[in-house]
């Protein structure tokens, strides 16, 4: 790893801090290459203890406010409506750039920041994109507009926002083969495989332990239903991406996904108890909380038995019953809550969530929840209550628009799995056809994956009986 990068350095680069603190500047790079890398440094105390230096050896540098802030709601577990030290912070840092002569680039990753806190995700992404115009090595701007576009569902634009730098990322910039992963998520999200693929594999040969590199190989072979490649790349480099723990718990997740594809829940749930469970306690982010609650919902309309697991993950979701950040969290905090069968929660999250959506404001989720979100949420419900036509007649309509609510292909796969399901289950004959044809439509977009073929022969003998 180079040395951390020091005000001159950073100058160099064309990307001044204003700041005279070298240390400041140094910890700067420092909390990046974490977030980058998905690796918390233990010998900086991680993001948290890197966060914290970097306040003490400036407490009024701007760009140190900045990235603190930004990450802080990147991951999606605060917000500004309900942590008061949250707003106060973001108060803050206006202040401070208000009162200093920022370099231009600067003022718009304080304005980037201010829009997300306050919901206007596009509007931010579309600031990060006018910093990179003309600075296209900033790394922070690249990864805030590469994970917010992922927020908002916005495939292409996550892929272009980066395939617009990638030729400026020479390898003698740091961290220019984390690029080349972050590069290769967009290609492999718009169906461009091959190319995804090439670049993962190019980032992973100059560095084995780049977790998100993988992660797009994981996802390549979740797409192709490719088991065999899948579980045996996932073995072989497991020792290379189990310390990046920030990612670690998500990438056992697509390991785990392998196997309920193949029908093997008994070795998903080893890896779920091992790895993904644990993680998750200990670490408590949105990323591990939204994995727990996808796998156990997976396994449940596999027809497995989880026992108490929910009770463990319903209480880590339960505090963000509330939060209202994305649409996708709050699908996955409601899964959590009907598999442990706590109604309180389950109605607060709706009741409250309703409420917010009569006054949106500028807030790109509420007004989301208002089309897609809050019909969604209704159809869990209603499947968990055994309202099968009903589920399928609020999740049917709004099954091309569920992009919009953010995640991967992989991740939403669980909406497109319920709907399939509550259709077999219907007793309206037209949406037990309705399952035969969504599955018939599987099997053409990823041909001999063994849960369709499953699927298949359910909606056969409910066919026949019928």
């Amino acid at each position: 790893m180079a040395p951390w990068r020091d005000c001159q350095a950073w100058q160099d680069a064309g990307l001044v801090l204003s700041t005279t603190s070298n240390e400041a500047c140094k910890i700067f790079d420092a909390t990046l290459t974490q977030y980058t890398t998905w690796t918390n440094d233990a010998s900086l105390g991680g993001i948290e203890g890197s966060l914290s230096k970097l306040e003490a050896a400036d407490p009024n540098f701007t760009m140190g406010h900045v990235i603190a802030n930004g990450l802080n709601l990147i991951g999606t577990g605060n917000s500004v409506r309900l942590d008061r030290k949250l707003d106060d912070a973001i108060k803050k840092m206006s202040a401070l750039a208000q009162s200093q002569p920022l370099t231009e680039r600067e003022k718009l990753h304080v304005s980037a920041v201010e829009l997300f806190a306050n919901g206007e995700l596009t509007k931010a992404c579309d600031t990060w994109d006018q910093i990179l115009h003309n600075h296209p090595t900033d790394l922070l701007a690249i990864k805030f507009a590469h994970d917010t576009y992922f927020y908002l569902g916005r495939q292409a634009q996550m892929r272009d926002s980066v395939a617009r730098v990638y030729p400026h990322w020479t390898h003698d910039i740091p961290l220019s083969s984390y690029v080349k992963g972050i590069y290769s998520f967009g290609l492999m999200e718009t169906n461009f495989f091959d190319r995804a693929e090439k670049l993962a594999y190019e980032a992973l040969a100059i560095n084995q332990t780049d977790a998100w590199s993988v992660h797009t190989i994981a996802h390549v072979n979740e797409m192709k239903a490719d088991l065999k490649s899948g579980l045996a790349f996932m073995k072989q480099t497991e020792n290379n991406w189990k310390g990046s723990d920030m990612l670690a718990c998500h990438n056992y997740w697509h390991w785990a996904l392998y196997f309920i594809e193949q029908g093997d829940y008994e070795a998903a749930l080893t890896v779920y108890d091992a790895h993904i469970a644990p993680r998750c306690q200990s670490s408590g982010t949105m990323l591990d909380i939204v994995d727990n609650c996808s796998m156990l919902y997976r396994l449940q309309l596999e027809g497995v038995k989880v026992g108490n697991r929910w009770k463990g993950v319903n209480q880590l979701t339960q505090k963000h019953a509330l939060d209202h950040i994305l649409v996708f969290n709050d699908a996955h905090i409601l899964m959590a809550a009907l598999g442990a069968k706590d109604q309180k929660t389950t109605h607060e999250l709706l009741t409250t969530l309703q409420e917010l959506v009569r006054a949106p404001g500028e807030d790109y989720e509420l007004n989301l929840s208002l089309r897609v979100g809050l019909p969604l949420l209704q159809a869990f419900v209603e499947f968990e209550n055994g309202n099968c036509d009903k589920a399928v007649e609020l999740l049917y309509p709004i099954r091309y628009q569920l992009v919009e609510i953010g995640g991967s292909n992989a991740q939403r796969d669980v909406f497109a799995q319920l709907l399939i399901h509550a259709a077999l289950n219907c007793k309206s004959k037209a949406n037990q056809k309705l399952a035969r044809c969504l599955l018939i439509e599987r099997e053409e977009l990823r041909p001999n994956a063994p849960m369709t073929e499953r699927l298949m022969r359910k909606a056969t003998a409910v066919h026949a009986l019928g």
